[in-house]
């Protein structure tokens, strides 16, 4: 059997890249889901996603989607896992490769999203999702807690200038349940990870709360020298 005859008997299936979009916006983590355009399922609530394109990487794809859903690019964005039941699409045989995002709400082109019937929901609001999609949220949100635990990913989610109750609010969501508000304070402080700014965010208050920002350079240098981020 020749290299030619062997790859046309082989069985060929359909690839699909599905995005996990969180965001964080009103105190309150938020995942981007649609309703569905197409048959099977038409009109039900889905996750972002598409297919693969002749000459395209999956995580070309990927950026691709989520791009044409926000408007975004060149942000967090990670390989979550391969999923190939063999039923898990009613409409054929497709086997779906999920990445997980991190994105600033106030950024994306609301527009855009609207344009593409995307909402945001947020966690206790989801309804039930076509084929495995609710499953793959539930491994999202676990990478996302194991990552946000040892790796400043969580600024990926906030504005560039953010209150320590915002930033000890994010983590809330993201783990969702209470952390002592004086053990947040003074253990994220003590990382020097974060600058002070003189601006102050008067929304809540007259008196005001300091903004600060991730001093990204800092972190690096710092785990050059054997420093461990921790929540």
């Amino acid at each position: 059997m020749n290299l030619q005859s062997f790859y046309e008997e082989v069985p060929r299936h359909l690839v699909a890249v599905d995005c996990i979009i969180f965001g964080f916006d009103e105190s309150k983590l938020k995942l981007l889901v649609i309703e569905r355009k197409v048959d099977p399922m038409k009109g039900e609530w889905s996750l972002v996603g598409g297919f693969v394109q002749t000459g395209e990487s999956i995580d070309a794809a990927a950026a691709r989607v989520l791009k044409q859903t926000t408007g975004l690019e060149n942000i967090f964005m990670d390989q979550l896992h391969c999923y190939g039941e063999v039923d898990r699409d009613s409409g054929a045989r497709v086997i779906a490769a999920a990445y997980y995002a991190l994105i600033r709400i106030q950024e994306h082109d609301h527009q855009l999203a609207e344009e593409h019937g995307a909402h945001w929901l947020e966690l206790h609001q989801m309804p039930e999702l076509i084929f495995d999609h609710s499953r793959m949220i539930a491994d999202a949100l676990k990478r996302l807690r194991d990552n946000a635990r040892f790796h400043p990913v969580g600024f990926e989610l906030l504005p560039e200038k953010f209150t320590l109750s915002q930033l000890r609010t994010m983590y809330e969501e993201i783990y969702q349940e209470t952390l002592d508000k004086r053990n947040f304070r003074k253990k994220i402080l003590s990382m020097n990870i974060l600058e002070k700014l003189e601006e102050k965010d008067k929304s809540t208050s007259k008196k005001g709360a300091h903004l600060y920002r991730f001093d990204k350079l800092q972190y690096e240098q710092l785990t050059k020298k054997g420093f461990v981020f921790e929540i």
